[in-house]
């Protein structure tokens, strides 16, 4: 790793951060902030512009938690977000995704935990930004994300294909057939039930 990923950390429970911080230094990771709260994150977010920010979902006393923060570093562009929750609530989970949030870690996790799930919301936040840059919309670009992410998952079942590797086959369908990644993704979907419908 050369170019060190740069990373905000924003937890109200100061221990957390410590270890997190550690955690993340071990790895090979650079620290550039640390915040007790979800609008501090933005805050901070908008002037150290990190590649990622790790953030709990809840903030102790706060309104307005990581999810709402979660949605300002999306829609402008500012960082991807991983949440950390000990929570596994089905609400939080479909507002985090409407909010833009490409992962999750679930507390209490391990070091071996934090590499995998980082490069993943790398990968899904520059996935994400490839898909707003063509429909030029974040409600649309939600919405395909949405079709373009059950299309990944049935090329990786049926092709044996990586979560990135989907995700090119799907771009490359799409600038060669000039259509948007929402129809090609549409086109997987609706003929992997027609094949399910026949086996059936």
């Amino acid at each position: 790793m050369t170019e060190r990923t740069r990373v905000i950390i924003a937890d109200d429970e100061s221990i957390i951060r410590m270890d997190l911080r550690e955690m993340l230094t071990n790895l090979g990771y650079l620290v550039v902030g640390e915040v007790g709260d979800g609008r501090s994150a933005v805050n901070l977010g908008r002037e150290l512009k990190p590649e990622i920010v790790i953030m709990d979902i809840k903030f102790e006393g706060e309104e307005f938690d990581g999810i709402d923060a979660a949605r300002i570093l999306t829609e402008e562009k500012i960082a991807p977000v991983l949440l950390l929750t000990a929570y596994s609530q089905r609400d939080l989970v479909v507002r985090a995704r409407e909010a833009g949030v490409v992962g999750y870690l679930v507390k209490p996790f391990r070091e071996a935990d934090l590499v995998p799930a980082i490069e993943v919301a790398l990968a899904r936040f520059a996935e994400f930004r490839a898909v707003e840059d063509q429909v030029g919309d974040l409600e649309e670009a939600l919405e395909t994300r949405k079709f373009v992410d059950r299309a990944k998952g049935i090329l990786m079942d049926s092709q044996g294909l990586s979560e990135a590797d989907a995700f090119r086959r799907i771009q490359k369908m799409s600038m060669n057939t000039r259509k948007p990644m929402k129809d090609v993704a549409e086109a997987i979907i609706l003929a992997h039930q027609t094949q399910q419908q026949t086996i059936v």
